[in-house]
């Protein structure tokens, strides 16, 4: 199997990550399945030579992190409280 199409899978696997992450009820496993998959097209996009992808999913990256940490915090603090 060339790179090429190794590449090309990864880019399937990114867009069925993506899909799966855009059924999930609950924000924060959304945004996990989410991350990963904006990760991998990161990745594609790096591979294939196609900036515009990479740097549009490098930012939904930083999006969907900002958010799990928010999320965590929140979740820490309400678990703190007597």
């Amino acid at each position: 199997m060339d790179s090429a199409t190794i590449w090309e899978w990864i880019g399937y696997l990114a867009s069925v990550v993506v899909a799966i992450s855009l059924m999930m009820s609950n924000i924060k496993k959304l945004r996990w399945w989410n991350l990963i998959g904006a990760g991998l097209f990161v990745a594609y996009g790096l591979a294939i030579e196609a900036l515009p992808v990479a740097l549009v999913n490098f930012f939904i990256v930083l999006i969907d992190a900002y958010y799990i940490v928010k999320i965590y915090k929140a979740e820490k603090a309400i678990n703190a409280q007597p």
